[in-house]
């Protein structure tokens, strides 16, 4: 089950990316959820770099709820508005748009990112 989900996520991943490109003035806000955190990116993909990023992670416990979720867009969103950066493009990265990248997402909406 987990390897088939894993190839169904892999291959939305590439449609997805095939699709959309980060610039300096328009970055990729890509997230990654893994079990114990959740972390996103802006990234610049003609240049090749991360601009900044965010994550739940913390050393004491895990903190990978919706909250949390929220938190993490609500910081890349004040770290991008700090560099000067109001538009992005999301990147959901092949997970389904709902949950904690869904909260995510909001959160730097509610920052001030506009998608």
């Amino acid at each position: 089950m987990a390897t088939t989900k894993n190839l169904r996520r892999t291959r939305i991943k590439r449609a997805i990316r095939a699709k959309i490109a980060g610039t300096a003035e328009r970055p990729r806000l890509t997230v990654y959820r893994s079990n114990s955190a959740l972390y996103a990116q802006l990234v610049d993909d003609l240049a090749g770099k991360t601009i900044m990023s965010a994550t739940s992670y913390t050393k004491d416990k895990v903190n990978n709820n919706i909250e949390a979720a929220k938190s993490v867009g609500l910081a890349i969103a004040a770290k991008a508005k700090a560099a000067g950066i109001e538009k992005v493009v999301f990147d959901r990265n092949g997970y389904l748009y709902h949950g904690r990248i869904k909260s995510l997402a909001e959160g730097a909406r509610e920052g001030g990112l506009q998608f």
